[in-house]
């Protein structure tokens, strides 16, 4: 980062302090948020109800087209080359068995590629997207091990993986930092996130922590993860005669991409279409790569449309993930058992050119009261592939530190775990003193203890055995922030037949979208949700939702409001004097039975088919822009949960099953049972693969990933899953649309340390290194 940028981030960074304190000061109704959305007053509509997922029967079929499924005439496929060190420059480049391969009709390197300009990173600007500036294959330099070299494309998959596998290079190597460890005693730096220092300080914790009645201080560990979608990373790209990049792609941000991509080739932003119907899973690693470019700058090149689908080894050298952390919690209380320090301090990697540390405080920051606090994030640099968003980003790891150290300060202070979280249950948020806009953790932790069973617990260690097996119980708190990220839109086109279709730029990644949305709106418009369709996963539609920080569904539910607010102000002025709407304001109506009645009046009542005709219209169209998401700095909000975690230890092999798992969340309103808690289901069994199984094994002197394959990278399969079992608490936030807060990350946070604290309550041996892995307890 150049002085000029370092100043206008730090200046950026105090214009949000500024405005975030304004904000916070401000009146409620002056806020989004603060009149609650109707529709969390409305019963017996479609939202609540268990609907299942619309793209069911086409995905069951066949009939669902995912990214690397588009035909085009005169397709070619293509595969990557990448650098085998971690830094220097490429010295000899050989192409030429590769272009002898039957089929091959191009070998692109950066010595003939188009010339690109620099990605724009994401955060530099709104629609920016990119996780580095790393050039895109222009010139010889090599930043990481993995890095595209070539790209190769052929008139079959076969041929071009073949040509890819046959290119050779050299490298005049440079001095690399590829270790942690080495990476540490060249001094770290003050990590950022969202313009903001990832440091709080509150009284002098240290202090306080060493005159503390009760204390305990433990460093814990987390290693890398890599993103494993089962749909790979692929995408279809073709370029029209009028210049125009079409990019079918499997992306979490088809607005993001097509602005990036478009600024990457010095195109006009309406020259890149990019569409994405279907995503086969995301969390967080489906952004923006450099494959992407690469392959439309390989078809621009080839004149014809190329399809490149990463292989899985692939995905591992390009695609980034969470990076190591290491983490000190350090936690004093009083007699009683109230926490009079909390420390939360340690250090992540990341690349030199990448924005994203791994932000492991952000749960610590408001889960507990605490007279004093400290809580810091330190990065260092390695020389590595970025790193990315990845399955709750920072709370995912941070939550188990977190949680597992008020593990041990419970046994400490002879306090049951659960009793000890409810004596420092704040009032406010702890560091912001904002009011949360809804929180009822302890109702979850009550009513989770008592599903679970918690009472049959005993509290001291290696208590109960069956056979071979050691058996124990734990729990933890899982947390996870409520986000609206600015830049959504939406367009309602309402037809005379009574037929409505709502157009964003959003996505589905397989949790239900255009299902819960179609049930939003058929409330929202007082429509059947058979006359309702929902157009999206196209970057024409208006908005840029980012199917990412569990946020799409209050950015979509945001815009449709401003949407429908619109529509009715349109209707009103079709309506013309003789309507019995006539006059009236659109919070004074209501949307019923496919039309507009007032609200203090549901007998003044006009079908939309009826305006519309005295209008003479087909149609109504309207777009709107939802308020910026000022209620982010007028409240604290977050979702929460209560993690209860059955494990089994054997005693002779050191083996760990997971018997029984029980989440119990705190998410404000619950709009589709049945894909909430499938998405409930889906965190969880995540969050078991981070405290069970999932590391990225780094060669530290190379700088690769050495296990790039479903084969040595473990995830859970069926039979590592227990009998998950899922309940809320379905109390609307007043202050978020439909009351809803997001579901889709809180699973994976608390879980890996309820399954530790369960695994200490068996064997009585604390692992705070993760993976838990048989070797660590035998």
């Amino acid at each position: 980062m150049s002085i000029l940028d370092g100043a206008k981030q730090r200046a950026q960074g105090l214009a949000m302090a500024a405005l975030t304190k304004a904000v916070a000061l401000a009146p409620d109704k002056w806020i989004p948020g603060g009149t609650p959305d109707p529709l969390i007053r409305r019963q017996n509509g479609e939202v609540g109800k268990p609907v299942s997922r619309l793209d069911g029967p086409m995905k069951v079929a066949g009939q669902a087209r995912f990214a690397a499924e588009f035909e085009a005439p005169n397709l070619a496929y293509a595969a990557i080359a990448h650098a085998g060190v971690a830094k220097g420059r490429i010295a000899t480049l050989d192409t030429a068995a590769a272009e002898a391969v039957p089929g091959v009709v191009l070998v692109m390197t950066h010595r003939h590629a188009p010339r690109l300009n620099p990605p724009p990173v994401f955060m530099s600007a709104s629609k920016a997207a990119f996780p580095d500036d790393v050039p895109i294959l222009q010139d010889d330099r090599i930043h990481w091990n993995g890095q595209p070299i070539a790209i190769v494309v052929a008139d079959s998959q076969e041929a071009a993986r073949e040509g890819a596998s046959l290119i050779r290079a050299t490298y005049a190597e440079e001095a690399a930092v590829t270790s942690f460890a080495v990476a540490r005693a060249k001094g770290p730096k003050q990590a950022t996130f969202m313009m903001q220092p990832l440091r709080n300080e509150i009284g002098d914790a240290e202090r306080a922590l060493a005159t503390a009645h009760y204390r305990i201080d433990a460093t814990y560990s987390t290693p890398r993860h890599n993103h494993n979608a089962i749909e790979l990373h692929g995408l279809t790209c073709l370029w029209d005669e009028d210049g125009t990049l079409r990019i079918h792609d499997t992306t979490q941000m088809v607005a993001h991409e097509a602005w990036s991509v478009a600024r990457v080739f010095g195109l006009p932003e309406e020259k890149v279409i990019v569409t994405s119907p279907f995503v086969g899973g995301g969390f967080g690693g489906k952004g923006l790569w450099q494959h992407q470019a690469i392959a439309a700058a390989a078809a621009k090149l080839a004149g014809r449309p190329v399809r490149l689908m990463l292989s899985r080894e692939s995905v591992y050298r390009l695609v980034g993930g969470r990076a190591p952390t290491e983490q000190r919690v350090a936690l004093g209380a009083d007699a009683e058992g109230k926490l009079t320090a909390l420390i939360h301090t340690g250090v992540t990697a990341k690349s030199p050119a990448s924005a994203m540390p791994e932000p492991f405080i952000l749960p610590t920051r408001s889960a507990y009261a605490a007279e004093t606090m400290l809580l810091d994030v330190q990065t260092v640099e390695i020389d590595s592939l970025a790193n990315t968003f990845m399955r709750a980003p920072g709370e995912a790891v941070g939550t188990f530190a977190l949680e597992c150290a008020i593990d041990e300060l419970a046994e400490v202070a002879g306090i049951d775990p659960i009793e000890l979280r409810i004596r420092n249950e704040p009032d406010k948020d702890p560091v912001s003193g904002l009011a949360f806009s809804g929180r009822h953790l302890v109702e979850a932790y009550r009513t989770g203890a008592e599903r679970f069973g918690w009472d049959r617990r005993s509290a001291a260690p290696r208590s109960r055995r069956e056979g071979e097996w050691w058996v124990g119980m734990g729990c933890a708190t899982g947390t996870y922030p409520y986000y609206r990220m600015p830049g959504a839109a939406a367009r309602i086109t309402l037809t005379a037949a009574g037929e409505a279709v709502i157009h964003i730029a959003a996505h589905e990644m397989g949790m239900g979208t255009a299902t819960v949305q179609v049930q939003i709106a058929a409330d929202r418009l007082g429509l059947d949700p058979a006359a309702i369709r929902f157009n999206y996963g196209d970057s024409t539609l208006p908005g840029a939702v980012m199917a990412g920080g569990s946020q799409q569904t209050a950015a979509i539910g945001a815009s449709v409001v401003a949407a429908q607010r619109a529509l009715v102000t349109e209707l009103v002025k079709l309506a013309g004097n003789d309507s019995p709407i006539a006059g009236a304001k659109p919070d004074e109506l209501a949307c019923r039975d496919a039309g507009l009645c007032r609200g203090d009046d549901p007998g003044a009542f006009e079908s939309y088919a009826s305006i519309l005709a005295r209008a003479n219209r087909a149609e109504v169209s309207v777009e709107a822009t939802p308020p910026m998401p000022l209620e982010l700095m007028h409240w604290s909000m977050h979702s929460h949960s209560a993690m209860f975690a059955e494990v089994r230890v054997n005693a002779v092999t050191g083996e760990v099953r997971v018997s029984r798992f029980l989440g119990s969340f705190d998410c404000g309103r619950i709009l589709n049972p049945k894909t909430a808690a499938s998405q409930f289901r889906g965190g969880i069994i995540m969050g078991l693969g981070l405290a069970l199984m999932e590391e990225t094994q780094f060669d530290e002197r190379k700088g690769r990933v050495m296990n790039p394959s479903l084969a040595e990278y473990h995830v859970p399969v069926h039979l590592d899953v227990p009998d998950i079992e899922v309940i809320w608490t379905d109390i609307p936030d007043p202050h978020t649309p439909m009351g809803a807060r997001g579901i889709g990350e809180i699973g994976i946070t608390g879980t890996g340390a309820a399954v530790a604290n369960a695994i200490y309550n068996a064997v009585g041996r604390r692992v705070r290194d993760l993976p838990i892995t048989l070797d660590k307890l035998l």
